[in-house]
C-alpha cells in the first residue's frame, strides 16, 4: 500500500510558474514509476507526465512538453512537477499516481495503482 499526498497548487497568473510535490509513504518509493494527471471541470482525467523508478526515463503530454518537467528524489520519497509558462488551459486538479510497473512510463490512468487526493491549480488570464 502506498499513500500519496500532493501539495504546491494555487492561483497563478498566466506565464507564471508553480512546482507541485507529491510525497509517498508506505512501500519503497523506488518500487514505483510515478505519473501526474489532471482533471479540469467537465473533462476527463488526462495524462500530464510520467517518470520511471530511477528517473532515467520520462514522458510528457504534447500539451505540456517544453513547459513542464517531472523529476523525483527517491531519498525523499517525492516526485515533482515543475510547471512553467502556465496557461489558463492548465487550470485543473492535479493528481499524482504510482505505477507498480516501475521500469516504464505509462500514460493510461487505469494502469496506475495508487492515487493522491489532488491539488488545485488555477491559472488566471
Amino acid at each position: 500500500q502506498v499513500q500519496l499526498v500532493e501539495s504546491g497548487g494555487g492561483l497563478v497568473q498566466a506565464g507564471g510558474s508553480l512546482r507541485l510535490s507529491c510525497v509517498a509513504s508506505g512501500r519503497t518509493f523506488s518500487s514505483y514509476a510515478m505519473g501526474w494527471f489532471r482533471q479540469a471541470p467537465g473533462k476527463e482525467r488526462e495524462f500530464v507526465a510520467a517518470i520511471n523508478w530511477s528517473g532515467g526515463s520520462s514522458y510528457y503530454a504534447d500539451s505540456v512538453k517544453g513547459r513542464f518537467t517531472i523529476s523525483r528524489d527517491n531519498a525523499k520519497n517525492t516526485v515533482y512537477l515543475q510547471m512553467n509558462s502556465l496557461k489558463p488551459e492548465d487550470t485543473a486538479v492535479y493528481y499524482c499516481a504510482a505505477d507498480s510497473f516501475k521500469w516504464s512510463v505509462r500514460i493510461r490512468a487505469e494502469e496506475y495503482d495508487y492515487w493522491g487526493q489532488g491539488t488545485q491549480v488555477t491559472v488566471s488570464s
